[in-house]
């Protein structure tokens, strides 16, 4: 079975591939797809996003992510099954909220707290190794997930709350999610939102800037700032070659209007 895996862990330490060795260990069949290890350090966030966006383009299977800045703490450790089959795994702290979400709902959850296949003695700093990755390696040779923990009522597990954006008199208001490596910016806005017109103004804590409405960045000459739907169908922002996040000095949770594009 596919098990795929989500941190923050980065590749300059050896977590990421001791968590291979734990899955492996214990499911030598398991195919382990490596989605990211670069979510920015305890970014929570952005590692819900990723997870949603990610999942419908793998296989289903075993999914765990571990983006955890409340590890050792009285945060829950959690496995779910997803209405679409897809089990999930990882700290109760938002994390896999966007997934579930995406994929059907929970059909059933369970607390890690008291597995019985955590590696002991469990590090207070590394249940990425000692509890979530033995579990995922778990279900992934085919065991039940009431076996590896207790019953939580999927009504009590955490969710991540993401902002909305809004329409005020003709200008839609809008927030910044994410910001990609390439600095393009995805915003909480849908297409339907969007103001009319191919060209549209975007007002930030930077100044004020013209967007051409694209669908590829080669449509505005290098340099060129575009308003485009990205390849997971979020509305977002970019510059062809450039960082439009830098440029136009936004961050997550930044809000920035955007309205028509006024003649002259």
């Amino acid at each position: 079975m596919i098990v795929t895996l989500l941190t923050d862990f980065g590749r300059g330490d050896d977590f990421a591939g001791v968590c291979h060795g734990v899955i492996l260990g214990i499911c030598p069949s398991a195919q382990v797809i490596d989605l990211t290890h670069g979510i920015p350090r305890h970014d929570v966030r952005r590692g819900a996003l990723s997870l949603r966006n990610a999942l419908p383009f793998v296989p289903v299977g075993v999914h765990l992510a571990v983006v955890d800045p409340g590890v050792g703490t009285a945060r829950r450790g959690v496995a779910l099954r997803c209405g679409d089959g897809r089990l999930l795994v990882g700290p109760d702290n938002g994390l896999l909220s966007l997934a579930w979400e995406r994929l059907g709902g929970v059909a059933q959850a369970v607390d890690l707290a008291r597995s019985s296949v955590r590696l002991e003695p469990v590090s207070p700093t590394f249940h990425g190794r000692d509890v979530f990755a033995p579990v995922a390696a778990h279900l992934a040779a085919g065991a039940a997930l009431e076996q590896l923990g207790e019953h939580v009522d999927p009504a009590e597990l955490a969710r991540m709350e993401l902002p909305s954006a809004r329409s005020e008199g003709g200008v839609l208001v809008a927030h910044v999610l994410t910001i990609d490596s390439f600095g393009n910016v995805e915003l909480d806005a849908s297409r339907d939102e969007l103001p009319p017109g191919r060209r549209v103004e975007l007002e930030t804590p930077a100044g004020r800037f013209e967007l051409a409405r694209a669908e590829t960045f080669a449509e505005v000459e290098p340099g060129g700032a575009l308003l485009f739907e990205d390849s997971y169908g979020a509305v977002a922002v970019a510059v062809n070659q450039g960082h439009a996040g830098s440029l136009m000095g936004l961050a997550p949770d930044a809000e920035v209007r955007i309205s028509p594009r006024t003649p002259g």
